[in-house]
């Protein structure tokens, strides 16, 4: 199951929209939740990708106002062995629907809530499943009020928590919203087919975890016709681009060739290290179009004098010297004081989902200009490969 709130948040990555349904499909979920993030697009797009791909999508509270039906199926009913599951579907009533706000409105959830249970409950369904876009606190007071649900998936801003918890009868699950977690949910019933307990546990999808040939292939082609997509946008618009840039802002960066002038030794000492070759690291995993990967790859990504793409702006890839000590155009400022770089600075990029094995007492060595380099490899804490977009 997934619990919605795939689609992107940005026009420049739409395609991962469909590309995220398709790879739904593939894996064979039984049930997806919705949000207002998958009508970002408009509701045609939507309805479009949904007939292409006869994706299993759920909401039990989104209507068409025109028409007064539900706009998705409120829930599947899957048999699992000898067990029933009813799996349904619920989004904010208090969230912008974007381009689709004059066309569809939302039931206030509570209330729908009971009235699938009792549902569900009726169609024979042991185990009841939400799916659930309401945020942590409404998705966690909406199952301490409501009786019935026994598994809830928590989306809608959800940061990842490894154990789930047991809100009263009911287990939530924490999976996070980045698409490199998966949630494992285990239930025991009792001879009637109630569940008596339960537990939760979210695993990485790690370079260990070996991936499925159908599904590399999938990855491989969107990621080849995407990059192919972006490069000729890039090129089409680096003079537009450069153009701006060179009106420049009065604080902006410079890129470490600058830095370099004065601070000789320390440049040739960044070279050693695997700042250097963060965007070359990047592009062998074929993560240069992910935007969310970007920014920790390359010197101010959007901002003023910073990297807009790799046609206008080809020497602020990697982490170079303003990465971690600021605008360049600040230098009279901060060398008057020196600004320490501190964890804090690292934990900017170096978060427990993109380095979950970061240690900064161990690495900070290793980037010390004090030091002599790299000359041995970094303990191992292997970049993450991310799926195109936030789920």
């Amino acid at each position: 199951m997934d619990g919605g709130g795939f689609f992107p948040e940005d026009d420049l990555h739409q395609d991962a929209a469909w590309f995220l349904m398709d790879a739904m499909k593939l894996m064979g979920t039984d049930a997806v939740g919705m949000s207002e993030k998958e009508l970002r697009f408009g509701l045609s797009y939507l309805k479009a990708q949904r007939k292409r791909t006869q994706l299993p999508m759920v909401c039990a509270n989104l209507y068409e106002k025109k028409t007064s039906k539900l706009l998705l199926a409120p829930y599947v009913l899957k048999q699992v062995g000898t067990v029933k599951v009813g799996v349904f579907g619920l989004m904010s009533n208090v969230v912008d629907l974007g381009p689709s706000r004059d066309s569809l409105r939302v039931e206030e959830p509570s209330a729908v809530a009971k009235r699938m249970v009792a549902e569900l409950r009726k169609k024979g369904a042991k185990v009841v499943v939400l799916l659930s876009q309401l945020g942590k606190v409404e998705g966690e007071d909406l199952v301490t009020a409501v009786d019935g649900i026994d598994v809830v998936i928590l989306g809608h801003g959800v940061s990842l928590l490894q154990k789930g918890r047991l809100i009263k009868a009911t287990v939530a699950c924490y999976s996070g919203e980045q698409g490199q977690y998966v949630g494992r949910t285990l239930l025991s019933l009792d001879s009637r087919r109630k569940m008596t307990t339960g537990e939760n546990e979210t695993f990485i999808l790690g370079p260990d975890i070996p991936d499925k040939k159908e599904m590399a292939a999938l990855v491989k082609g969107f990621n080849d016709s995407f990059r192919e997509k972006q490069q000729k946008l890039q090129k089409e618009k680096a003079a537009k681009d450069a153009e701006k840039a060179a009106q420049g802002a009065p604080e902006h960066y410079l890129g470490g060739e600058i830095c370099a002038r004065c601070h000789p030794a320390e440049a040739v000492q960044w070279k050693t290290t695997k700042h250097a070759q963060a965007w070359e690291a990047l592009v062998a995993a074929k993560q240069d179009t992910v935007a969310r990967c970007v920014g920790c790859h390359v010197v101010g990504l959007r901002q003023p004098g910073g990297f807009s793409d790799l046609a206008s702006s080809p020497n602020l890839t990697g982490v170079q010297c303003e990465s971690c000590h600021g605008m360049g155009s600040t230098h009279e400022a901060f060398s008057a004081a020196p600004r320490k770089v501190t964890e804090q600075t690292c934990r900017m990029c170096h978060t427990k989902e993109t380095s979950p094995g970061f240690d900064y007492a161990l690495y900070q060595s290793h980037i010390d200009h004090k030091g002599t380099g790299t000359k041995q490899p970094l303990p191992g804490s292997p970049m993450r490969k991310f799926l195109p977009t936030g789920k």
